[in-house]
């Protein structure tokens, strides 16, 4: 394959359903179906064409869920719209536009447009006119209706940090707790989706198999160079976190919260920009490092008696992160 981010995960949906959703002015043609379908070889990507006016669209998503019943559904800005509505199943809402009449009103996107990418039924462009967006409106003020408990835990939403869109947080963050930023515009490309979607989509394949990966805790001073505040990452710490978290269970260490709250806000900060949406629920704060229950823990410090296997970061076997992305290639995700 010729884009660098860009691999197969064969053993990732393996034999499930995923639902892609797509977005305003799209088609189940897009380049994100085609992603979806060479990253995870061995499941069935479904991918409609959603009719043009929001009722026929909505309907016919509730008719495919019935009859197909997804593992994951993936929704794109409109289709996030959709897919927050789409109760009952593993939902992954990107850049959801919530408030798609607005968007549409702000963005100029009235009067004749084109399709970006081919539809099934030939037509390539289309007529938006004052009783669309009213309908558009209708359909997205039912969002977050018959919301529950259940339902709240099966739905991540990711923002991206760069997209002038859509700019919905806040609002899904008030329904919704996993609502996370990535690094990102409003259209998802392959390095976004590798580092942002995939990780999401592998822990809800991970809770749905009762998959149990082994545990690697990295000691956040193994990424950093210097104060963390304004610290760059240490050479190939990046690739290494890339890389295990495709075998194993891995979560962040760093000195507890009320050790120093400006330690905290910018360890917090700078986890966000350069390790991104894998440390989101993956950071443990703490100063007892020999409690963590686990099956690696990668430290440059010396923690006494832990209850992992500890590996030294710096020592002669282990002195960068080169050496480390080495020594797991070795043991091979054991």
């Amino acid at each position: 394959m010729e884009n660098q981010y860009i691999k197969q995960f064969p053993e990732l949906l393996n034999g499930k359903k995923l639902l892609y959703v797509h977005g305003f002015g799209s088609s189940g043609q897009s380049g994100t179906v085609r992603r979806l379908r060479t990253v995870f070889p061995n499941a069935t990507v479904l991918a409609p064409d959603l009719p043009l006016h929001p009722e026929e669209a909505i309907a016919l998503l509730h008719r495919l869920c019935d009859d197909e019943q997804p593992d994951i559904i993936l929704g794109t800005s409109m289709g996030g719209m959709y897919t927050e509505q789409l109760r009952g199943f593993d939902r992954i809402c990107t850049n959801p536009a919530l408030c798609i009449a607005d968007t549409m009103h702000d963005h100029g996107l009235t009067g004749t447009q084109e399709y970006q990418n081919p539809r099934l039924d030939g037509v390539q462009t289309f007529y938006v006119d004052k009783a669309l967006v009213k309908e558009y409106r209708t359909v997205s003020e039912r969002r977050f209706e018959g919301l529950d408990d259940d339902d709240r835990r099966r739905v991540f939403g990711l923002f991206g940090d760069e997209d002038d869109i859509v700019d919905t947080f806040d609002l899904f963050h008030q329904h919704y707790p996993q609502a996370i930023s990535f690094h990102g515009e409003h259209r998802m490309d392959d390095r976004s989706f590798m580092h942002s979607v995939l990780p999401v989509i592998r822990w809800i394949d991970d809770r749905q198999e009762h998959r149990e990966r082994p545990i690697i805790y990295i000691g956040i001073e193994t990424l950093t160079q210097g104060d963390t505040t304004t610290a760059q990452p240490r050479p190939s710490c990046q690739k290494a976190v890339s890389l295990l978290i495709e075998r194993y269970q891995v979560y962040f260490v760093a000195p507890a919260r009320d050790t120093c709250p400006e330690t905290y806000a910018s360890l917090t900060a700078w986890l966000r920009q350069y390790v991104n949406v894998p440390a989101w629920g993956h950071t443990v704060f703490t100063n007892q490092r020999h409690l963590l229950y686990g099956d690696y823990l990668i430290e440059a410090t010396e923690t006494p008696d832990p209850m992992a296997t500890r590996i030294a970061f710096g020592c002669e076997t282990f002195k960068t992160w080169d050496d480390i992305i080495t020594y797991f290639d070795r043991i091979g995700g054991q």
